[in-house]
């Protein structure tokens, strides 16, 4: 080959080779959303979600997990210097919502997506901040309820039903007592699990007092003001003297639990409802359908005790890629998604959106289905500034059961702490 036509081919080469160099690309960048979310609360079936989205979509899912101790300190620095991340979680409750997040500022409007009015109504509410939706609550609020659970088969030996009324539930109770039965396990050294026949009973306050709620978050009511939660306390008291906890209250343990229903010797123990399930897991020989459910029946209560607050998706409004974001929840909430979701998950019964095939057991559907126009949400999520005090009312409730206070003196005890924690949050109802 001769030296010019080498020359120009050389040179026809290096500018073709230019002019590839400078043909723009029109590829779209890779999207990867950062979700910032606590250890507790990220399921692998999200995960195995994420990657599925991810081969879908081409949207990459950054889980950026941080310790439950750290988490809400690193959340609230992160949004207060404007650096969240594009999804952040946080646990749902109008109070959180307001004070911890300040959605109304930090998340975006999700009023009208397509899954948020097909989300629970219950569970959505506890989401919405004068009247938007701000986040997806991708948890098992509604399965998860804090019930009696009481051996069948102790019951009908000694002709007992379920109660419907304080006097019948003190009346039967006395019966397996008479009769060598301890009637309840009530693990009170744990210092929590006895708070729960207390604010639980949260809907039927509601009921004797419509309204009572919203009056008190208003800081228009009192604890001590009303009449069915001294009944409610002045109960508990009355159980706890006539031995229906059992000589050893003071010192059994919840870590016990599956271990003092196991041998037929204790009738009925407050837990939530999937503790049949735990019984057997650590029991084989006992059959989840061996136990059923009743709903506390301290002050008459009939209503099921709802908790719809729970771990929820958020997007931050000074994210990049809110659509992007968007796109995600949907794929979330998607039939096949919620369902798969549901199936990986052993501590899930169900979630919070129609057409899910649930993992009640009958006796526990036909408990919930029973009580679907009867319940409502607990104290500790509907009114502000109970739940921080939960452990100091544990310590109250112990004193009053073994007579160092009064019922009285216990609810004047939540109003005190109620106005301590609400004027360090500068609640414009107590600092006005």
């Amino acid at each position: 080959m001769s030296r010019p036509l080498l020359m120009t081919l050389i040179s026809a080469t290096a500018v073709a080779v230019i002019a590839l160099a400078a043909t723009p690309s029109f590829a779209a960048p890779k999207v990867t959303l950062t979700y910032q979310v606590d250890a507790n609360w990220l399921k692998e079936g999200e995960r195995t979600l994420a990657k599925k989205f991810e081969e879908q979509t081409g949207i990459a899912i950054d889980f950026q997990i941080v310790p439950s101790d750290q988490y809400f300190n690193v959340l609230k620095t992160k949004l207060n210097s404007g650096e969240a991340t594009d999804l952040f979680g946080g646990q749902s409750g109008v109070t959180d919502l307001k004070l911890n997040y300040n959605v109304a500022k930090n998340a975006v409007d999700l009023t009208d997506e397509p899954w948020a009015k097909l989300e629970d109504p219950l569970v959505a509410s506890q989401s919405t901040v004068d009247g938007k939706l701000y986040g997806l609550t991708y948890w098992d609020t509604l399965g998860y309820v804090w019930v009696v659970n009481y051996n069948k088969a102790i019951f009908k030996q000694y002709g007992l039903t379920p109660p419907t009324t304080y006097a019948e539930f003190k009346t039967l109770s006395q019966k397996l007592l008479d009769n060598g039965i301890q009637p309840l396990y009530e693990p009170i050294s744990d210092g929590w699990h006895h708070v729960l026949w207390f604010p639980e009973l949260g809907p039927r306050f509601e009921q004797v007092t419509p309204g009572l709620a919203a009056e008190l978050n208003a800081n228009k009511a009192k604890f001590a003001d009303n009449p069915t939660m001294l009944t409610d306390l002045t109960q508990l008291k009355e159980i706890y003297d006539l031995g229906f906890f059992g000589q050893n209250a003071l010192s059994d343990t919840f870590a016990d639990r599956t271990k003092a229903m196991s041998d037929g010797k204790i009738a009925m123990f407050m837990a939530q409802s999937a503790f049949p399930q735990d019984l057997h897991h650590d029991y084989p020989n006992i059959n989840a359908d061996d136990f059923g459910a009743f709903v506390m029946p301290l002050a008459d209560n009939q209503m099921l005790n709802i908790n719809p607050a729970g771990p929820t998706h958020f997007i931050y409004s000074g994210s990049q890629h809110i659509a992007e974001a968007k796109q995600y929840l949907d794929f979330l909430t998607q039939p096949e998604n919620l369902q798969a979701y549901l199936d990986s998950e052993p501590q899930f019964f169900t979630l919070p959106f129609p057409g899910i095939k649930s993992k009640f057991t009958p006796e526990l559907q036909a408990f919930m289905d029973a009580h679907k126009d009867a319940r409502g949400v607990v104290y500790q999520t509907e009114v502000n500034y109970v739940n921080p005090q939960w452990m100091d009312i544990g310590k109250d409730l112990t004193a009053m059961l073994t007579g160092q206070q009064t019922p009285a003196e216990v609810l004047a005890n939540v109003d005190k702490r109620r106005g301590e924690l609400a004027e360090a949050a500068k609640d414009p109802a107590w600092t006005k």
